[in-house]
């Protein structure tokens, strides 16, 4: 039943692709052979659009599945934005035709010059959006203020990655540039806050193992994310501890600072109940400690995690997730899930940080939403 499911996902992709074809190819009155090629990349784009993820069924060879996978990703960016454009140029030109049927129009110019426009802006988006994703994160500066934070406390600084997704087109070298930036900021503390990989622990344990030379004064920490419970989370959290990050399973440590003490907790995903119900997210236990804190920060992949952070008394949740929305239109469709995109925001008491991710998954595009290892410092609020 799931094969046959799995398989009306090119027949989709053959419609979806069937509509652009339709809508642009005679506006742009090409010549014969240029309808050709024309067609002849659009089925092509059509056919390979769903390989990423009829790629879970066979048993391709890594090597051959990863360059079919990065031609598969491509494929879908770019048809993203040539399928949202198009739609966009149908609505402009709704009106005009409506138009037409009471006041004579000559259309065609019009029909031509929007389909070229689609091509054309299509064409920027992509590259420019295939440019961001590929390279290295920038960093991204925020101050936190807490109430009642101690001296000792204010200026601690969190490096954060988040939603790396090292998989079928993100590999070691990416991995170890973004390693290398976090090193270089010389941060108190390095959070992981979930989806750092997107494959097994046997086909990506040689492309995290930069992860091990992660650096900071009192040491990496690290939650799941939703990714990770698709491939095997377990495994994972035992590689990620043996590369020496601290994973955090509704669990904490308090760190001592300056003689001030900040209890960092960290949950698994907000989703993980449904795979394995003693990973259910718990942000209570994560907050549970014995000792006396002057501050409390939390690890948690998705913003939603945020009303119990909140009730469990946390002082900053940094999470990721939802990438900014990556690339249109996906980020018009975030805010329908989580609470917060991205950014900095306030739910009552409590801090909530939504990274935009420092990898990308699926389509190697970003726009809009570049990505980002983000450098938080806890600050006094005044």
């Amino acid at each position: 039943m799931r094969r046959n499911s799995f398989l009306l996902v090119p027949l989709l992709s053959l419609l979806l692709h069937a509509y652009i074809g339709v809508r642009l190819l005679p506006a742009l009155q090409l010549s014969s052979s240029g309808l050709a090629v024309s067609s002849a990349l659009l089925l092509l784009s059509a056919l390979l659009m769903p390989a990423p993820l009829l790629l879970r069924l066979s048993r391709m060879p890594q090597g051959a599945g990863d360059a079919l996978a990065w031609a598969g990703y491509l494929a879908m960016g770019i048809f993203s934005s040539l399928f949202v454009l198009t739609l966009l140029r149908d609505l402009v030109l709704l009106p005009l035709v409506l138009w037409t049927l009471w006041h004579p129009l000559e259309l065609g110019a019009w029909k031509q010059a929007s389909a070229f426009a689609v091509l054309v802006s299509t064409a920027f988006v992509s590259l420019v959006g295939l440019f961001n994703a590929r390279r290295t994160a920038r960093v991204v500066p925020v101050d936190v203020p807490i109430a009642g934070l101690p001296a000792a406390l204010s200026g601690f600084r969190i490096a954060q990655l988040s939603d790396v997704h090292v998989g079928p087109t993100i590999k070691r070298g990416y991995l170890e540039a973004i390693v290398r930036r976090v090193n270089a900021l010389d941060a108190d503390l390095v959070a992981l806050t979930g989806d750092i990989v997107d494959g097994s622990v046997e086909a990506l344990r040689e492309h995290v193992q930069p992860l091990s030379a992660l650096r900071s004064r009192h040491g990496s920490y690290c939650v799941t994310g939703n990714h990770e419970y698709y491939h095997g989370a377990h495994g994972w959290v035992r590689e990620w501890r043996s590369l020496g990050l601290r994973v955090l399973l509704n669990a904490n440590e308090v760190i001592e600072h300056g003689g001030a003490r900040l209890l960092v907790g960290g949950v698994t995903d907000y989703s993980a109940g449904h795979f394995d119900e003693q990973h259910r997210s718990d942000p209570l236990a994560a907050a549970r400690s014995a000792q006396k804190v002057d501050a409390r920060l939390l690890l948690a992949h998705q913003p939603r995690s945020a009303p119990a952070a909140a009730e469990a008394g946390f002082d900053l949740q940094i999470s990721g997730h939802t990438h900014g929305g990556q690339f249109l239109p996906w980020n018009f469709f975030v805010p329908l899930q989580q609470p917060f995109v991205a950014g900095l925001a306030r739910l009552g008491k409590l801090w909530v940080y939504t990274s935009r991710g420092t990898g990308y998954w699926g389509p190697p595009l970003r726009f809009g939403a570049p990505s980002e290892i983000t450098l938080l410092r806890l600050v006094a609020a005044r």
